[in-house]
């Protein structure tokens, strides 16, 4: 079973600052890719950002400049963080971690989600 568990969000003023980060474990033969999306009201899911394990980043226009996304493994656990900086009232949104993972080897990658976890900018 694969768990892919959130921590940080909340509330901030516009200008402030924010942490995320997701663990993943659980029955994890390889990662390819973890990352960041998020999901305002009456909008499509989009992504914020994403790292391979290699390091390789992706950033949503949206974001770019303002949030670093950033991967380490430690005793055996995935974990990727999301530093978000700058944050506007649009940023606000459910924000979810996300897996591209197989769990046995030669298995075909799926995604996997986390719960969710909400960011609110606001004065």
């Amino acid at each position: 079973q694969v768990r892919l568990v959130e921590s940080g969000g909340g509330l901030v003023l516009p200008g402030g600052s924010l942490s995320l980060s997701c663990a993943a474990s659980g029955s994890i033969f390889s990662i390819n890719v973890m990352g960041w999306y998020r999901q305002a009201p009456g909008m499509q899911r989009e992504l914020v950002a994403s790292i391979t394990t290699s390091g390789r980043t992706t950033y949503g226009d949206s974001v770019k400049g303002r949030i670093t996304i950033s991967i380490s493994r430690e005793n055996g656990k995935n974990t990727v963080y999301l530093q978000m900086n700058s944050l506007k009232p649009e940023d606000t949104a459910v924000y979810y971690c996300n897996a591209n993972l197989a769990v046995v080897a030669g298995a075909r990658s799926f995604d996997y989600w986390g719960q969710g976890t909400q960011v609110t900018v606001s004065s």
